[in-house]
């Protein structure tokens, strides 16, 4: 395709674009002929870049300052934008005049889905939230009782409103946006829930990872710009061997200095077991508490000291760290691919220099699935505990039967203390 030319489908329509998402003239050159390295406006990129990346930071440390709650609707927000850029992706002006609402029915089933997944998530916390307030802790619990109910209901009007609103000749493009609509619940919305789910076994679990990702970016950004010469893979002509590994290396030893770094802050390392706002104290868990590590010889003839204090959590950490820099990265090529699909250079155009919002959380989507599963695998105790049985007491019991449950241990605690003496 020469440059300037638009895109035409097999029906002779136009299909236009923004001029910041259209592909530059270079996309389909040989691999390696457009690396940061070689590129003349590389410093003017740069600098917009390095702007953008301060203020995302800079929100992002005041965010994670407020708390879970805060962090959580920010990831509800990013959400939300991911959703409008993949929407537009697949979108046809023409189209779109003939089916007055249709794109309402999208965003109703997105936020359908966003009902259930959080709901599920959070249900627990909601309820210890209000069970010191009788009514809305009996409330809350019927409103947990019937949240599946609701949602299913809820998907059931969006399926019946879209079998309603097909039109003929149309069918081909209302079956497309159906199916790209859970596409993108699939790939995009499911995967970015995970994120929640860690910000709420303790903000260490959210952060972590999501500095890896960061750190990463920066990293292979950085090399590439300046030591870059080697292309890297064919869907992604600017990155190149030498920030590959410049960036694994950063981001492995990263991983190990920002664990302790973060692990010492109880605020981070707790679980919300609400949805309250203060920041929380707890009883560190082992994996926060400080161990002494000895040196072996040969290396403490470098260092002035003989031993050091790890947290065990570093070690974990680098398993993360490793995952962060050689396999979230495919997130990334996996998007560059599905951008080439589209003959477009960005999902989007919200953050100078960075392109759009799916452009930024390609790596975080995949960082955030593995986080929980290495978390819940590796971390959390597996066997039944105190805790995960209350949680199940007050989840599933009404108040009256908790009230019941509560009478009848008592009985059998003085039926044994009698038993004993």
């Amino acid at each position: 395709m020469n440059e300037g030319t638009v895109p035409v489908t097999h029906t002779g329509r136009v299909r236009r674009r923004k001029g910041s998402n259209e592909v530059p003239a270079d996309v389909d050159q040989p691999n390696g002929t457009k690396l940061l390295a070689n590129d003349q406006n590389k410093y003017k990129s740069m600098l917009v870049r390095a702007y953008s990346t301060i203020w995302m930071i800079g929100g992002f440390i005041f965010v994670v300052y407020m708390g879970h709650l805060y962090i959580w609707a920010m990831i509800v927000i990013i959400q939300i934008f991911m959703a409008k850029e993949l929407f537009n992706l697949l979108r046809k002006a023409h189209e779109d005049k003939q089916l007055p609402g249709f794109r309402l029915l999208n965003w109703h089933i997105f936020f359908t889905a966003m009902l259930f997944v959080y709901g599920r998530i959070l249900s627990q916390r909601l309820v210890n939230t209000v069970s010191t307030d009788k009514f809305w802790y009996k409330l809350v619990g019927n409103l947990i009782r019937y949240h599946m109910a609701a949602c299913y209901f809820l998907y059931i009007t969006g399926f019946v409103w879209f079998i309603l609103s097909l039109k003929k000749k149309m069918y081909k493009y209302q079956f497309g946006q159906y199916a790209w609509t859970h596409m993108i619940l699939i790939v995009v919305f499911t995967q970015s829930s995970f994120t929640v789910a860690n910000i709420f076994e303790g903000i260490f679990w959210f952060l972590l990872p999501a500095s890896l990702i960061v750190i990463n970016d920066i990293a292979a950004y950085i090399f590439g710009f300046f030591f870059g010469r080697t292309p890297l893979i064919k869907l992604s002509p600017k990155k190149t061997w030498e920030g590959f590994i410049g960036a694994s290396v950063t981001t492995i030893i990263s991983a190990f200095v920002l664990a302790n770094f973060f692990g010492r802050f109880q605020w981070l390392t707790c679980p919300r077991k609400d949805l309250s706002t203060g920041w929380l104290q707890c009883d560190p868990d082992p994996l926060f508490k400080p161990e002494r590590f000895e040196l072996p010889g040969w290396l403490s003839e470098w260092f002035p000291w003989t031993e050091i204090h790890i947290l065990p959590v570093q070690w974990h950490a680098l398993g993360l760290g490793l995952f962060a820099s050689i396999i979230a990265p495919f997130g990334g090529f996996f998007a560059s691919g599905f951008k080439r699909a589209f003959n477009i250079k960005d999902f989007g155009d919200s953050i100078p220099g960075h392109g759009g919002m799916t452009d930024r959380m390609d790596c975080q989507m995949v960082m955030a699935v593995f986080a929980y599963i290495y978390h819940q695998s590796f971390i959390v105790a597996q066997s039944v505990s105190l805790g995960m049985i209350l949680d199940q007491i007050v989840m599933n019991l009404s108040y009256d039967e908790q009230r019941e449950l509560y009478s009848k241990l008592g009985q059998i605690i003085k039926d044994r203390q009698f038993g004993e003496s």
